[in-house]
């Protein structure tokens, strides 16, 4: 990974506080993009002892955070389903949080994406019972040696228990807990790979890593993901919801629909921009000088990913 681009910090900083939460989301030490340390290997020492939050929404769903991304829960009589698991080595703090909730069985878990921080706990849980369901393109990439250029970093297949049983082409829906629960997928956008969760009757939408709120986005372009299928996520959030619904995001706090407008007019604004630089001839280092994203840094450019290295990413798909 070019770290030159990320937000670093003092190495010995991100040992003392790897196990710091952020609202909605396991708290990224700035220092994980060090050059000494790798991201996915730093995310995942820091989700050993990373405390799990629970987040009580509506309609029986709640909110874990603090083990990579953001986990939906839906608990009633009929047991549990969850949206993503997290990374395995939270299995002991996921379980308590989950039990915290009810004693339900867990019953189904389903992966928004392939992604090691929302797909990593996939065998454990199956592992208690639960049917793992996921698009087709996240159980090809949940199969096989998976190599992400931008995290430097090459994922191992999962094991047979760590892949969904249950896979959709386009979207899939189940009756459960009284809750009617819709997955559909996105064109390419975060990945190749990505889907939303609605719960309708409780009128809450999962959006996975398509929507961060309050973050610049990571993009994956090794899997298939763009800034183009970004935006165009962006809007289709924007479309399925209300001022009434309530939205978890893939990263980041709970979200309501004015968040969801916020994140797609940043993204459009700065893409935009930064086409418009490329399209002039203007090279990387040319673009970056140009500081394209500093109207918006301020208030999305505090998490793992800051303006200089959300420019390369969105310089790549212009």
């Amino acid at each position: 990974m070019n770290s030159q681009y990320l937000i670093k910090i003092n190495r010995r900083k991100f040992i003392s506080n790897a196990s710091l939460i952020t609202a909605g989301s396991l708290m990224f030490p700035k220092s994980i993009f060090a050059q000494q340390q790798n991201p996915v290997v730093a995310i995942t020492n820091a989700a050993k002892t990373a405390r799990i939050t629970v987040t009580k929404l509506r309609g029986n769903i709640s909110m874990l955070d603090g083990s990579g991304g953001n986990i939906a829960v839906l608990s009633a009589a009929e047991g549990k389903l969850l949206v993503d698991t997290g990374i395995a080595v939270s299995q002991p703090h996921i379980l308590s949080a989950l039990n915290s909730i009810s004693k339900h069985p867990i019953q189904y878990v389903i992966n928004s994406h392939w992604h090691f921080d929302h797909a990593d706990g996939n065998e454990w849980l199956h592992e208690t019972g639960a049917t793992i369901i996921a698009q087709d393109v996240t159980k090809k990439h949940l199969s096989k040696t998976t190599r992400v250029e931008d995290w430097d970093f090459t994922f191992p297949p999962h094991s047979a228990a760590g892949l969904p049983s249950i896979v959709y082409d386009n979207e899939y829906h189940l009756q459960f807990n009284g809750e009617k629960v819709s997955v559909k997928t996105y064109p390419h956008a975060h990945t190749d790979g990505d889907s939303s969760i609605f719960f309708a009757n409780a009128n809450v939408l999962h959006t996975a890593d398509t929507f961060w709120n309050g973050y610049y986005p990571f993009i994956d372009y090794s899997t298939g993901g763009n800034i183009s299928g970004m935006i165009a996520a962006a809007k289709i959030n924007i479309d399925r919801t209300t001022n009434e619904t309530l939205i978890i995001p893939g990263h980041g706090p709970i979200a309501k629909r004015q968040h969801l407008i916020e994140f797609h007019d940043m993204l459009t604004a700065i893409f935009s921009k930064i086409q418009t630089l490329k399209k002039q001839g203007k090279s990387l280092p040319e673009v970056l000088a140009l500081k394209p994203t500093a109207a918006f840094d301020a208030k999305f450019g505090g998490f793992a990913i800051n303006g200089q290295f959300f420019t390369r990413l969105v310089y790549k798909g212009a």
